[in-house]
């Protein structure tokens, strides 16, 4: 409004266009305070976020690792089979042999 309109209105008029603007001052106080709230939710849920992928990432280092070990002790474990069949047949062979010999 012109100061010369706002010099012409009444005393009533005058305080209830501050009444209408200190109103909406406080509406838009409380809806920025919202809307702060908001973002600092919506940032620390983007920070969790990262953190949850980074502890899944720490765990699939984790499984590999756990996986790798257990892969090399079913492999010792096959060979460990593979060297005990291999003594039973000679031994077995052996038997035979000095069964044959009596």
């Amino acid at each position: 409004m012109a100061e010369k309109e706002l010099r012409r209105m009444s005393r009533p008029e005058l305080i209830e266009i501050i009444y209408a603007l200190k109103s909406n001052e406080e509406s838009l106080q409380k809806k920025n305070a919202h809307l702060e709230e908001q973002l600092n939710d919506r940032t620390i849920q983007i920070s969790e976020a990262g953190s949850i992928a980074e502890a899944a990432l720490q765990l699939n280092d984790i499984f590999s690792t756990a996986q790798a070990a257990a892969d090399d002790y079913l492999t010792s474990i096959k060979a460990a089979n593979v060297s005990m069949e291999e003594e039973q047949k000679a031994a077995a062979k052996e038997q035979m042999l000095n069964g044959a010999d009596e």
